[in-house]
């Protein structure tokens, strides 16, 4: 037995990216372990630090590794992949084919998961963030014995199928068990995975006790040299160094290969280095298709409670099987396709398209019988703690089911606004995020470094992050602070909502809302409850001039699918947009809020505003004689619509439209009751571009916004200059109703 240790020792030493005989030595001693008898010079002391490209491996049961059937479930997993693409005529083979050892160790071996129980509360996650190589992902969820049947690799890319071109997170359209983020634009899934990590760390110190351990688990994450290259996870992998986030382990498949040409015409930098100097554990594999390396490399992760993220580069052979194109460009695509049958054959592979052996469904089928009996234990651990922590385990229920309150119920926890002060929607803000934290314990929120000014901060509800001298973080507080670092933010904040249990909001100014679209838009596919507190919202920043002044960045983040926006006018309209935030569960809100003072609109009833907001669009003011016109607004310029209704007469009608999505899906007929068809004399008015405003006011109607940038001057003087302002208004409604000719 300890030759046949030894032996895996030394191989697992030789893969590792050391030369030094006397490294080699203290590797094989960490690996064999004192038990085995085995002892290093004295020496070795003195090389166990090396540089960033290999950090040390620690002991791992090599020897108790099944490398024979991880072998052949390697090369089946290349053959489904295989079949699948050629099926398809479409698909990416390169790394289902290049990361397959990586994939037999994972799913074979060291993921703690339960396929009959995907949403296992404490299993290990695992993303693609390589989502282009789906179906590396797909295959081993149908070997591990997830509920994914070999039909439906037969569909892949197929309409209705359960296998995408990219995996899809559980949701309206695609419900494949096993899938933990959507990903394929690269670096978002990787930064999705710090994001868990991030969440995992919350939860086991908010639900963690002495006694029982219920949360204890690792986040994995599969990326290349695309997602290494992408500014998010630059973002992320810092983000994730300085909060010591030591339960996320990356594997990266470093086949030194992009789709246009060889890696190294685009990237030169050492990574392994650049992730050390970010404050990460590096392991360099230099065969990534060394089963036992792998083990050993990822049991010494898993192992190790350094407060570091760990990394381990696997260099690997992109295609891998496929002579024709293994190691090229060409490998990364089908390019491959026209040669599958003869590296079928190769591999030992049967005529059979989509063969997997028996032998592997039952080397699946009992390591899934080792799987149960530590989930079993789990669920014992668990049972105990819910008796003796019922009020966490009530609020961890809560989480869980996305239980965090309803609309009205979140409503009912904030108090009325005093109706006679005129403040910004910003710090109406405030009041209502802590309001709703009382009331939803589960509810974090984090900024991109403005904090003071998105005016989000949750008080008395501590500080996340690593421990640190003279800092007051902890795993358990409810305020992240992000950093200049906006894109990782969103993505970030996905991997939360991916992670489920807490409602996530997150803060910067609108204008740098587009840093983060990317995970935005991945949110709304993916239908993650997240809130985004996007503040200083329109040409009323003033000063700070146009590069601060989001004169679009609204109408760009209405055109997205599954995004509700809400811009608020007042106080009690952003009680509602915030509760409307909270009881959504089926995708992303975004609250759009002002840096400068507003009038509340005190004449109507704060529990008229709050139901009507619910709604999306509702009569703020009503005619008092027979309607002689519409004027549609929000945020901002409801206070100067209303006030040029009053100039123009009692025929005038005032609509409030904070949320243009929520007011689409109210009925057809609440939404003529607000906008009767047959008025056409219809006017909007909004601190903003004006394109999408004609879908309500109609080839008739006339719209008041801003279509251009702003300029540097205090912010009233903004507005008035460019007609934020019920005279302009007024003046333009009185020009155009001149030219309109009787229905």
């Amino acid at each position: 037995m300890k030759t046949a240790v030894f032996c895996a020792s030394v191989a697992c030493a030789s893969a590792l990216r050391i030369t030094s005989p006397v490294e080699q030595l203290a590797v094989l001693e960490e690996l064999m372990g004192a038990s085995e008898g085995f002892v290093a010079p004295a020496q070795r002391h003195n090389a166990v630090s090396r540089s960033s490209r290999a950090a040390r491996v620690g002991k791992s049961s090599v020897a108790m590794l099944d490398t024979s059937a991880l072998s052949r479930a390697a090369d089946e997993s290349r053959g489904l992949a295989m079949d699948s693409i050629a099926a398809a005529k479409s698909g990416h083979l390169g790394l289902p084919l290049g990361a397959a050892e990586i994939g037999a160790v994972l799913y074979g071996d060291v993921l703690q998961q339960n396929p009959e129980d995907p949403q296992w509360l404490n299993r290990d996650r695992f993303v693609l963030s390589a989502g282009h190589g789906s179906m590396f992902l797909y295959s081993w969820l149908h070997l591990a014995g997830y509920d994914l049947p070999k039909d439906e690799l037969k569909r892949f890319r197929q309409h209705h199928s359960m296998t995408p071109g990219h995996p899809e997170f559980p949701s309206s359209e695609h419900n494949t068990p096993g899938i933990e983020s959507t990903t394929g634009p690269l670096g978002q899934g990787v930064s999705n995975a710090v994001g868990m990590a991030a969440a995992a760390k919350m939860a086991a110190a908010r639900f963690n006790t002495p006694e029982h351990k219920i949360i204890d688990h690792h986040i994995f994450a599969l990326c290349g040299d695309g997602c290494m290259q992408e500014g998010v996870f630059a973002e992320a992998a810092a983000f994730a160094g300085h909060e010591g986030l030591d339960n996320l382990i990356v594997m990266y498949d470093s086949n030194a290969v992009t789709l246009d040409k060889m890696a190294d015409w685009t990237m030169s930098e050492e990574t392994a280095d650049r992730l050390t100097a970010l404050g990460w554990d590096v392991v360099t594999l230099e065969d990534g298709h060394d089963l036992q390396a792998i083990k050993a490399a990822v049991d010494n992760a898993k192992a190790n409670k350094n407060g570091k993220p760990k990394m381990i580069v696997c260099k690997t052979e992109i295609g891998r099987g496929i002579p024709e194109v293994a190691g090229k460009t060409a490998a990364h695509g089908e390019g491959g396709v026209k040669y599958v049958d003869e590296a079928r054959k190769a591999l030992g592979l049967p005529e059979e398209k989509w063969y997997v052996s028996p032998e592997t469904y039952d080397f699946f089928g009992k390591h899934r019988e080792e799987q149960k009996k530590k989930y079993e234990e789990w669920q014992n651990t668990f049972a105990a703690w819910k008796s003796a922590n019922p009020e966490l385990a009530r609020t961890l229920n809560a989480g869980v089911s996305k239980e965090w309150g309803t609309e009205e119920q979140v409503l009912a926890a904030i108090p009325e606004f005093d109706a006679s002060k005129n403040i910004a929607t910003r710090i109406a803000g405030e009041t209502v995020i802590n309001a709703v934290a009382k009331a939803v314990p589960l509810y974090v929120s984090g900024s991109a470094d403005l904090h003071g000014s998105n005016k989000n901060y949750i008080k008395d509800a501590g500080n996340y992050g690593k421990p640190f001298p003279g800092g007051d973080k902890s795993y358990a507080g409810r305020n992240l602070y992000f950093g200049i670092r906006e894109h990782a933010m969103g993505s970030i904040m996905n991997g939360f909502a991916y992670y489920g249990i807490f409602r996530i909001s997150g803060a910067t100014f609108l204008v740098f809302a587009d840093y983060m679209r990317a995970p935005v838009r991945v949110a709304s596919l993916s239908e993650l409850p997240v809130s985004y507190i996007w503040t200083h919202d329109s040409i009323g920043v003033g000063e700070d001039g146009p590069t601060h002044q989001p004169v679009e960045v609204v109408s760009s983040m209405r055109v997205m699918p599954k995004l509700d926006v809400y811009r608020p006018c007042d106080p009690e309209e952003t009680a509602a947009a915030y509760a409307a935030s909270i009881g959504r569960i089926d995708g992303p809100t975004a609250l759009i809020l002002t840096r400068q003072n507003v009038r509340t609109i005190s004449e109507v009833p704060a529990s008229v505003k709050r139901e009507g907001s619910l709604k999306g669009g509702y009569v703020i003011r009503q005619e008092k004689a027979a309607l002689e016109g519409i004027i549609m607004a929000t945020g901002s310029e409801v206070q100067h619509a209303i006030a040029a209704a009053e100039k123009l007469g009692d025929g005038w009608r005032v609509v409030s439209m904070p949320c243009l999505e929520r007011f689409d899906r109210q009925s057809q007929a609440y939404k003529d009751s607000v906008l009767p068809p047959s008025m056409r004399n219809r006017f909007a008015i909004e601190a903003g571009v004006t394109g999408l405003w004609y879908k309500y006011v109609g080839m008739d109607g006339y719209v008041v916004g801003v279509d251009r940038f702003g300029f540097s001057a205090p912010g009233d003087i903004v507005m008035k200059e460019l007609g934020m302002t019920a005279d302009n208004l007024v003046e333009k409604i009185q020009a155009h109703s001149k030219t309109l000719t009787p229905a």
